[in-house]
C-alpha cells in the first residue's frame, strides 16, 4: 500500500481505559469537516524524536487506511498519512 504523506491537524474522539491499549481513537474530523469513523486499529507504537514521544496509530474506516499520531507533549493529534485500502 502506498500512503500519501500529510501533516494535517485533526480533532479526534478517543477512549481512554485500562487494558493493553489504554488509548484508542474512535473517530476523527478533518479540516475539511469530513468525519472518519474508525472501524479497526492495526499497528500501534511509540515513535521517539529526541526526548519527544509520539504515539502512532494505523487505522482504517474500511474504505481507506490512515496514520494518526498523538504528540504526548503538546496533546495534539495529526493525520500523517492516508492511502487507499486494498483487500
Amino acid at each position: 500500500m502506498e500512503y500519501d504523506a500529510l501533516n494535517e491537524r485533526v480533532a479526534v474522539v478517543a477512549v481512554f481505559e485500562q487494558g493493553w491499549q489504554p488509548c484508542r481513537p474512535v473517530k476523527f474530523r478533518r479540516k475539511s469537516g469530513r468525519e472518519v469513523v474508525i472501524t479497526e486499529i492495526g499497528l500501534v507504537h511509540p515513535k521517539h524524536d529526541g526526548i519527544k514521544t509520539r504515539h502512532v496509530f494505523d487505522v482504517t474506516d474500511g474504505a481507506a487506511d490512515y496514520r494518526l499520531e498523538f504528540d504526548s507533549e503538546t496533546l495534539v493529534w495529526r493525520l500523517t498519512a492516508e492511502g487507499d485500502r486494498y483487500e
